[in-house]
């Protein structure tokens, strides 16, 4: 026979065990994605060798991004294959936020050209985070080369078919297409050597072992140094770098423009709110002085723009540098 008092009890003992319940509860860990994001290191793949454009803009944005965050920004350089490599690593991340991709504009607008079977499709593996950088590419020879400026070039290359030869970071790469491009309506001819990087490229140029290699700014303080002759810039207008230095399309290749666009990007399904979240402080850091002097230093130029806006460049850029590959029947190393 239940009587009040036991019921009380029992009453109480139930009351008892559910507060320690709630109690023991709130003392362990939450389960990691519930708790606040980040709340441990993010982790930087940058899909080409130390030294480059890419590396040196994901160093630059990742330790302000850092402190901004209030984790560590671990940038880890995972090259080749066009940079390939790096990207598959991303793509096949947990969309957690805590590991994204800096890559060239190359990685969503040409290499889906270039090679067939990608071990990943940047279209739906991938979402566009933020902008860092337009890229601009600079002609530059060894200073041995005869030629002093670009219409002398030019007329060098038509009457030596074959007989220089340039670098570039890879087949595909801004600088790749950047000179087909100019091969293409200039109707010249050079032999192509493709490496893993910008830098090697640009180390074996001023080593002598390459005649031009279109630059993507690493190489202007050698430029300023007189190590190498800067004959030309393949954007649309000139570099506030160097105002005297011509375009190409000021010398005669009408169009012409070779910029590509550097940026983050991270695995597909990460929250929208880490994106969002992301892209806020990364146009901020962009926004400060140091940063966008140090950008304009590389050569380049800072360009915050919203996921939506990165991923319209993005396709218009598949569409300019997708002609010259079809074109010039390009395909990834």
């Amino acid at each position: 026979m239940t009587t009040p008092t036991s019921s009380r009890r029992r009453h109480t003992l139930a009351m008892l065990a559910a507060t320690a319940a709630v109690t023991l509860a709130a003392a362990l860990p939450a389960p990691a994605a519930a708790q606040a994001w980040p709340s441990k290191p993010i982790r930087v793949v940058v899909n080409f060798p130390p030294g480059g454009a890419a590396d040196q803009l994901a160093r630059l944005i990742g330790q302000p991004l850092s402190e901004a965050l209030g984790q560590p920004v671990v940038i880890e350089n995972r090259g080749g294959a066009g940079g390939n490599l790096g990207g598959e690593v991303v793509a096949k991340s947990a969309p957690d936020g805590y590991t994204l991709l800096m890559s060239s504009g190359g990685m969503v607008s040409v290499n889906p050209h270039i090679y067939p079977r990608m071990p990943f499709d940047p279209a739906k593996d991938i979402v566009p985070v933020a902008s860092a950088a337009r890229v601009l590419v600079y002609l530059v020879a060894k200073p041995s080369l005869p030629p002093n400026n670009i219409r002398e070039f030019l007329a060098y290359l038509k009457a030596n078919p074959g007989k220089t030869s340039f670098g570039s970071p890879g087949n595909g790469s801004s600088p790749h297409l950047a000179a087909e491009m100019m091969k293409s309506q200039a109707g010249v001819f050079a032999v192509h050597v493709p490496y893993r990087g910008a830098a090697p490229a640009l180390q074996d140029l001023l080593a002598g072992q390459l005649d031009f290699y279109f630059d993507p700014g690493i190489g202007l303080q050698q430029v300023r140094a007189g190590r190498l002759k800067l004959l030309a810039v393949g954007s649309p207008k000139r570099s506030p770098l160097f105002p005297d230095v011509p375009t190409l399309d000021e010398a005669g290749l009408k169009g012409f423009d070779a910029d590509t666009v550097f940026g983050f990007y991270a695995p597909a399904g990460t929250p929208a709110d880490v994106v969002a979240r992301l892209n806020r402080e990364i146009n901020r850091i962009l926004g400060t002085q140091p940063v966008k002097d140090r950008i304009t230093a590389l050569g380049g130029e800072a360009l915050p723009l919203t996921p939506a806006e990165f991923a319209a460049k993005a396709t218009e850029d598949s569409k300019r540098f997708g002609a010259i590959i079809r074109e010039r029947k390009i395909s990834g190393d």
